[in-house]
């Protein structure tokens, strides 16, 4: 049985939540193997709506064991209150495998996140201001504080002094901020140990044990392939390997491992945070983009950037990552749209690109080519086979496939679990 991985194919929030909740019971174990509470998962099902920050989007799916992997950064005060709002809702879930490797966000990290951003003024990345980023640079640095240091307080007390001692200078003596007390740092996390202990694990065994054992491991990345810090568009990415090769790393499994590659594309394209966004719209159309597909970050609220679909983008992560399907989300907001432009190339100083291209400057500097295609007034929400669609949706879908060089398996409806079309079986 396959390992099957879901990767972001633009700058986030294109409804990976939504594709990973689909596999439903059919899925094993389900993986988050990179980021952190930085990433915000939106799941209907009925009339209720789940907002997943940290968890991976599976874990609705009864039978389902959720895991954190050592690639993942853990707020722990995030993660259980997350767990209990779940129980609070009735939710019945099974309790996360935790990997024993996965590195810890502590308050210094928010804070140095927040402070940080601030100092860099316009050129500001756009984070969260979650300490992901701080977090995965302590991991790098090897100072980091990982799940098992909270097992062994005096290794941990150690731990959070030497990674405090630099950073206290720089608070205090460029940010003009108070020094943080490693004892109470260490004391909040120690509240964390019993409670965490018993769902620590050897994840890495546990999910080539259950591949071994024909079992559906879904690994599940948060953000997306552009937003990758070595195939993103730097600086303007979070501090993790998102794309389908992370899942080997942030897991612990092989490469051979690997079955299927599900890219995730939003039927528009929207960006949260800065960056260069070629086919960003600054018009009505945008506006209602936003308005119609809900387009407010998960996790921050903040409105995201609207633009028309851009195939140079999706074409880009799906050859980095070997997609084996595309899911097409939220194709139900380009209702009513008499044309809906695609790019199908740039212009970038007078010279036509058909590829994206590897300069950032470049890059920044392109304006989309549009290719024009018949629009659809049809309610389509309702449809649940791909012959339902009005002709027009169906050009439009097969346009991209041939744009984008991969089959498109999968198309969204609306956000109800059961508002898809399968057109092929992702597993």
């Amino acid at each position: 049985m396959p390992g099957i991985v879901i990767v972001g194919a633009q700058w986030g929030d294109e409804g990976k939540g939504k594709a990973t909740d689909q596999l439903g019971d059919r899925v094993d174990y389900c993986v988050r193997y990179s980021g952190g509470n930085n990433a915000g998962h939106t799941i209907h099902v009925g009339d209720q709506k789940y907002v997943m920050h940290l968890l991976p989007s599976g874990i609705l799916n009864e039978g389902v064991t959720p895991v954190l992997g050592n690639g993942v950064v853990i707020d722990l005060d995030v993660l259980y209150k997350e767990l209990d709002e779940l129980a609070d809702r009735g939710a019945k879930v099974n309790h996360p495998l935790i990997s024993a490797n996965a590195h810890v966000i502590t308050e210094f990290h928010r804070v140095i996140d927040k402070v940080t951003e601030r100092f860099l003024g316009k050129a500001k990345i756009g984070t969260t201001g979650r300490g992901v980023g701080p977090a995965y640079a302590d991991k790098v640095n090897r100072v980091g504080i990982r799940i098992q240091d909270l097992f062994d307080e005096s290794i941990l007390r150690r731990k959070v002094e030497a990674s405090l001692e630099q950073k206290n200078h720089l608070l205090v003596k460029v940010y003009n901020r108070r020094a943080i007390d490693a004892g109470e740092i260490s004391d909040h996390l120690l509240t964390f140990a019993d409670r965490l202990r018993p769902y620590v694990a050897d994840t890495s065994r546990v999910l080539n044990d259950a591949l071994d054992e024909d079992k559906v491991v879904l690994f599940e990345g948060a953000q997306a392939h552009h937003l990758d810090v070595d195939h993103g568009t730097y600086p303007y990415v979070t501090s993790s390997n998102p794309i389908a090769a992370g899942a080997c790393v942030g897991a612990g499994v092989g490469p051979t491992r690997i079955d299927r590659v599900v890219g995730i594309a939003k039927a528009y394209t929207t960006r949260v945070g800065s960056g260069p966004f070629p086919t960003e719209l600054f018009d009505q159309d945008g506006d209602k983009l936003r308005e119609i597909g809900a387009e407010f970050g998960a996790t921050t609220g903040r409105p995201r950037r609207c633009g028309w679909f851009d195939a140079l983008v999706v074409e880009s992560a799906a050859r980095a990552n070997g997609f084996t399907d595309v899911f097409l989300t939220k194709l139900d907001c380009l209702t009513g749209w008499d044309r809906i432009p695609v790019c199908v190339a740039y212009e970038v100083d007078g010279v036509r690109h058909d590829l994206m291209p590897y300069s950032q400057s470049d890059f920044h500097h392109a304006k989309p080519i549009y290719e024009y295609l018949d629009g659809w007034t049809e309610d389509i929400s309702h449809c649940r086979s791909f012959d339902e669609f009005p002709a027009n949706t169906q050009a439009y879908v097969k346009r991209l496939e041939e744009l984008i060089g991969c089959r498109i398996s999968g198309i969204g409806v609306g956000p109800g679990r059961e508002q898809s079309v399968m057109v092929h079986d992702l597993l």
